[in-house]
């Protein structure tokens, strides 16, 4: 079984101690009528500092610069888990039996020795939380302060996708945003993951908008709830948010790694109540 790690790296870092850009935000505000409590702030804090690390420390990002920056990141990172102690092999097996994830992986990732080093995906924070702990006020106020770092400049100007695996857990977060909305200026607008091409076409009424769609509804065909990745894909160009997303039938685990294709140049937010995977629970 893996132990968390990311967690105690990450408390050498002092928040407080970073550039204004990256501690200035009020993380404890909601809405008119909810506030984060202390612990859902110390989540919110811990994703600042990660993010800094990855966007400034490691590799300080530049408005404008080659993709090939993501994969060096990405190898920074890598190192510096290990540096720190991490030992734990958890690149990923290739098994040609399975004809279908086999072809999916080496798509988009290069092979060595019959395996995928761990290192790309590591671009990626889990957040271990229990059901009714308040998940969903700590991912909008994640979304909410990854726009603020784009417009600062300090992060990729990518899209925001949120994933779940209910329909009233969609509804429970367009509440939230609704919630968020009314005691704010700057509006947070929620467009269905299949307007994408739509939305990119036009300019968007409130700046750039947030996609949202069922987790379990994304494959790699093309129906009338069922959308193909590979229409959304952007370059692996996305900030993904996922709630118990991982959650669903026999075909789950595909979509983890489409999940994590769709975000390999961007970042992955992972939030449930129940990790089992080495890969999720280190980080």
């Amino acid at each position: 079984m893996a132990n968390i790690f990311l967690q105690g790296i990450i408390d050498d870092i002092n928040l407080s101690n970073l550039p204004y850009n990256w501690n200035s935000f009020d993380l404890k505000s909601f809405s008119r009528n909810k506030s984060l409590w202390v612990f859902q702030q110390k989540a919110v804090e811990n994703a600042l500092k990660l993010l800094w690390k990855y966007y400034e420390d490691l590799r300080d990002f530049q408005i404008g610069e080659e993709l090939s920056a993501s994969d060096e990141r990405k190898k920074k990172l890598f190192k510096w888990y290990v540096d720190n102690g991490l030992e734990n092999n958890l690149d990923l097996r290739l098994d040609k039996r399975s004809r279908k994830i086999f072809n999916l992986l080496t798509d988009y990732y290069i092979s060595e020795e019959g395996k995928i080093p761990y290192w790309n995906y590591i671009n990626r924070m889990c957040f271990w939380m229990a059901t009714g702990s308040g998940k969903t006020l700590v991912i909008i106020k994640l979304m909410q302060i990854l726009k603020q770092l784009m417009i600062r400049g300090e992060i990729p100007e990518y899209d925001i996708l949120f994933l779940t695996h209910r329909d009233d857990l969609i509804e429970q977060f367009k509440r939230m945003v609704d919630e968020v909305n009314y005691a704010n200026v700057e509006k947070i607008e929620l467009r269905e993951l299949k307007e994408y091409p739509e939305v990119k076409r036009q300019m968007s009424l409130f700046g750039m908008p947030i996609f949202y769609y069922r987790s379990d509804n994304i494959g790699e065909e093309q129906k009338e709830k069922i959308i193909d990745f590979r229409n959304y894909d952007n370059d692996g160009k996305w900030y993904i948010f996922l709630d118990e997303a991982h959650k669903g039938d026999k075909e789950d685990s595909k979509r983890q790694h489409i999940y994590s294709i769709l975000s390999r140049n961007g970042f992955l937010f992972n939030f449930s109540a129940t990790f089992t995977d080495p890969r999720d629970i280190i980080t």
